[in-house]
């Protein structure tokens, strides 16, 4: 196996968990992915989705364990979601 297919390989293994989660999920699991840690509000921004959506999108990435969360240091009142497959 080439390091090329090794790496591919190890990237479809990473999204696995993500894989059978609803494409709203899906897309915000991408947005995290390409901008880095943010808040619900900001990823209802980046991806038009609506904020409830984005709420249920962000629940169903932490129950599988894609998402992590952490208050933000500049306003404790929101959580400030990061990528973790």
């Amino acid at each position: 196996m080439s390091t090329s297919d090794a790496r591919h390989e190890a990237e479809e293994d990473r999204w696995e968990a993500v894989r059978d989660l609803p494409p709203s999920a899906k897309l915000v699991a991408k947005e995290l992915e390409y901008g880095g840690p943010s808040t619900q509000q900001a990823l209802a921004g980046e991806t038009l989705l609506p904020a409830r959506t984005v709420r249920y999108a962000l629940t169903r990435l932490e129950e599988v364990g894609a998402v992590d969360s952490r208050f933000s240091f500049t306003d404790a009142r929101k959580r400030v979601y990061e990528l973790t497959v």
